[in-house]
């Protein structure tokens, strides 16, 4: 079975940081791309940002350049999302996914697994 879990979301105040992990089992993770994605109440899902399976590259959304960083260590199966100078606005479940490519993709649909989220708060 495959399984993609999230953890490390909470409370922050603005300008703070969280670390969200995406650990994933029953998958060669190693073969996986793997994109971050956000839901804000009452808005669609957004994509956040993604890092390839080949060489680790990431792409990031324009509302999270500069602030947050993915990151993958294929030895523990898990993907990051290193969030710092948070904003109100960044609040939402996160969720991860991953896509059984070498780049990743543009396309929500083209991804596989998903994890069940996360939810981030930030207050201000």
């Amino acid at each position: 079975e495959v399984q993609l879990v999230e953890s490390g979301g909470g409370l922050v105040q603005a300008g703070g940081s969280l670390r969200l992990s995406c650990a994933a089992s029953g998958v060669t993770f190693d073969d996986y791309a793997i994109g971050w994605f956000r839901q804000a109440p009452g808005k669609e899902r957004e994509g956040v940002g993604c890092i390839s399976s080949g060489d680790s590259r990431t792409y990031y959304a324009d509302s999270v350049k500069g602030r947050f960083t993915i990151s993958r260590d294929n030895a523990k199966s898990t993907a990051y999302l290193q969030m710092n100078s948070l904003k109100p606005e960044d609040t939402a479940v996160y969720y991860c996914a991953g896509v059984r490519l070498y780049r990743c993709s543009d396309y929500e649909n083209d991804y596989e697994y998903w994890g069940q989220g996360t939810q981030v708060t930030v207050s201000s």
